[in-house]
C-alpha cells in the first residue's frame, strides 16, 4: 500500500528535484552557518571550527572568547549607530525566527540593556539631540590663501574652487535613542528582561554575570533626583521587577555557582541600598526579602530535607 500523505508527497518531490524543504534540519543548519559566516566578517575572532561543528549556534552561545569580544563591541560608544554592522546582525538574526539563533541574541540582552539605559540617562545628550533635530554641528572654514576684505592685495584673487568656504563637521548627527520618551524606556527594557528570564535556564554563566554587572551599574545611574516624577518611578519598577526575578534565579538556581551567587547578591544589595535612599517601600520589601532568602539558602541549619523519614529504634505508643 503506497503512502499518499502530503508529507510523503512533499518528501518525494523534494528528493526528485533536489530541493530541501525550508523546515528540514539541513536547511536550518545552512541558515545558521550563513548567519555565523556573516558574523565572522564583523568579529574576526570567531574560530573556523565553529562553522564545521554539529551545532554551531550552541557553540557560539557558549564560546566565552567570542562572547567577550561581542560584548566589548556592544559597549563601545558608537555601538548604537544606525550603520553599526553588529547591531544590524543582532536585529536580523533575531528576526530570522530560528530559535537557536534567537538564543544567541538573547544572551547579549544584559549588555544591550545596560548600554541603552546608561546612554539614555544623560539628560544633556537628550536635550542636545532634540535641539539639533537630527542635524550635525558644522562650521565654515575660509581659505587662508584668499585675502581678507581688510587687507589690500596687489594680485587679484583668482576665482576658483580653492577660495570657496570649506564646511567642517564638528560633531556628527546624534542617534535618536535619546529622544525616546522616558516613560517608554522602562517598558522596552522590562519586556526585553522578561524575554531573558523566560530563557534564563539556557543562558551561559557569563551572560548571567554580565546581567549582575548591569544591575549594579543601573542601580547607580538611574537614581532619580529629589522630587522625581511618577514616570521615573514607574520606569524603575518596570525594570526592577523582572531584574529581581532573574537575580532570584541566579541566587537560588540549580547551578549553585559561588561566583554567580556572590555577584547576584552584590547586585541585590545595590538595589536595596538605592531603595533605602529613595524610601521606596515596595522596593525595600522586595530586595530585603530576596537578600534574606539568599542568606537562608547558605545557612547550614536550613539544609534539611523535611521529606526524609527518620528511623529510630524507640517505639512510641
Amino acid at each position: 500500500m503506497s503512502d499518499s500523505s502530503p508529507d510523503a508527497a512533499a518528501s518525494t518531490s523534494s528528493s526528485a528535484t533536489g530541493v530541501v524543504p525550508s523546515h528540514s534540519p539541513s536547511s536550518s543548519l545552512s541558515k545558521i552557518q550563513a548567519s555565523i559566516q556573516t558574523l565572522s566578517a564583523i568579529v574576526p575572532s570567531i574560530p573556523p571550527s565553529l562553522l564545521t561543528s554539529e551545532n554551531p549556534a550552541l557553540y557560539l552561545l557558549h564560546d566565552p572568547d567570542v562572547s567577550a569580544t561581542i560584548s566589548s563591541l556592544l559597549r563601545r560608544p558608537d555601538s548604537g549607530s544606525g550603520d553599526n554592522n553588529l547591531c544590524r546582525w543582532l536585529y536580523d538574526t533575531f528576526q530570522s525566527t530560528d530559535p537557536q539563533l534567537q538564543l544567541v541574541v538573547v544572551r547579549f540582552l544584559p549588555v544591550i540593556a545596560g548600554s541603552y539605559l546608561s546612554r539614555a540617562a544623560s539628560s544633556g545628550l537628550r536635550a542636545e539631540t532634540t535641539a539639533r533635530d537630527g542635524n550635525s554641528v558644522t562650521i565654515n572654514i575660509p581659505d587662508i590663501s584668499h585675502p581678507s576684505i581688510y587687507h589690500e592685495s596687489k594680485i587679484p584673487p583668482s576665482k576658483n574652487n580653492a577660495t570657496v568656504l570649506n564646511i567642517a563637521v564638528m560633531s556628527p548627527a546624534l542617534e535618536p535613542h535619546g529622544t525616546v520618551r522616558s516613560t517608554r524606556r522602562g517598558r522596552i527594557v522590562g519586556v526585553a528582561l522578561e524575554l531573558y528570564y523566560s530563557r534564563i535556564s539556557q543562558m551561559p554563566k557569563d551572560s548571567k554575570m554580565e546581567f549582575c554587572e548591569f544591575c549594579e551599574k543601573w542601580a547607580g545611574i538611574s537614581r532619580p533626583k529629589s522630587g522625581g516624577s511618577d514616570g521615573k518611578a514607574r520606569e524603575e519598577g518596570e525594570v526592577m521587577q523582572p531584574a529581581l526575578r532573574i537575580l532570584g534565579h541566579c541566587i537560588m538556581g540549580p547551578s549553585k555557582d559561588v561566583q554567580l551567587y556572590d555577584a547576584a547578591c552584590g547586585a541585590c544589595r545595590s538595589f536595596h541600598a538605592r531603595a533605602l535612599q529613595d524610601m521606596d517601600a515596595k522596593a525595600i520589601l522586595a530586595t530585603g526579602s530576596l537578600l534574606r532568602v539568599a542568606e537562608m539558602s547558605v545557612d547550614p541549619k536550613n539544609n534539611v530535607d523535611h521529606t526524609e523519614i527518620k528511623f529510630t529504634e524507640s517505639i512510641t505508643v
